[in-house]
């Protein structure tokens, strides 16, 4: 299924997006022209919806339930999520010069196994990278939507889809492209003390992750960007941060370790 790119197509970067930040469509279009203007990479772009879920579930009066950080989905949450996913994708992909919005069970670009402790949330395990290749071979910025196709489509669900945490699907991305991988969120990085914005660690290795996750320092939705970000170095990726994506100009900085924090193997 893989391809290489062509010569002509640059070093493939993926950059999950999402967070509070998302909420803002000036902030948005500001991000997208950003990533528009990068030189030195071909940009995938994975985000999520949070914010715009849940409020589309409280909208229905379904409750948002969440373990280690990811949403808990049910038969009833499932195709409000798809919705509203399908909907910000294509709002999200309108705001980059060229792009193409997906979400991941389009062409099956992510297929996924179920976490059967989280509902119809899937685990990502085969990435299309023949596809996203063939668009940034094209210029075209694949922006994609953390849904995913069934692993084995006989025996899923009947819904034949899963949720997929956003910072899992860019991290399963990377590993699959062996490709650099940024998390931009609304927060600067990763805290030393969750309640002081000033403790950002720049650097963090595998080790210190699991001491901080074992004690309770990294929590909730920090557990799946330190391990997509782990996932993606261990399949080979250059580099992996996680730095604020409030402000558009942050992200060359976070590509060059100015901002954010860069995590390590060892």
């Amino acid at each position: 299924m893989t391809r290489q790119v062509s010569e002509t197509t640059l070093e493939p970067l993926v950059i999950k997006y999402g967070g509070s930040v998302m909420t803002d469509a000036a902030a948005r279009t500001a991000m997208a022209s950003k990533i528009d203007t990068l030189s030195d990479y071909a940009p995938i772009v994975v985000h999520g919806g949070g914010p715009f879920i849940k409020q589309a579930l409280a909208d229905a009066a379904v409750e948002s339930r969440f373990v280690r950080g990811l949403r808990v989905t049910d038969d009833i949450s499932l195709p409000i999520i798809e919705k509203t996913l399908t909907y910000l994708n294509k709002q999200l992909a309108q705001a980059f010069r060229a792009a193409v919005g997906l979400t991941g069970r389009d062409a099956q670009v992510m297929r996924a196994t179920p976490l059967a402790e989280l509902g119809l949330v899937g685990d990502v395990t085969e990435v299309n990278t023949a596809l996203l290749q063939l668009l940034l071979e094209h210029h075209l910025t694949p922006v994609i939507a953390c849904l995913a196709a069934p692993e084995t489509p006989l025996s899923a669900h009947d819904k034949g889809i899963y949720n997929v945490n956003a910072d899992s699907a860019a991290g399963a991305v990377a590993g699959a492209l062996a490709a650099p991988v940024v998390f931009l969120s609304d927060v600067a990085g990763v805290l030393e003390d969750p309640n002081d914005a000033d403790s950002l660690i720049r650097r963090l290795n595998s080790a210190a992750i699991r001491e901080r996750i074992a004690d309770g320092r990294i929590a909730g939705g920090m557990i799946p960007k330190v391990e997509a970000a782990l996932h993606a170095l261990a399949k080979g990726a250059a580099f992996a941060v996680i730095a604020d994506g409030r402000d558009a100009e942050h992200l060359e900085d976070a590509l060059n370790s100015r901002s954010g924090t860069t995590i390590v193997s060892e």
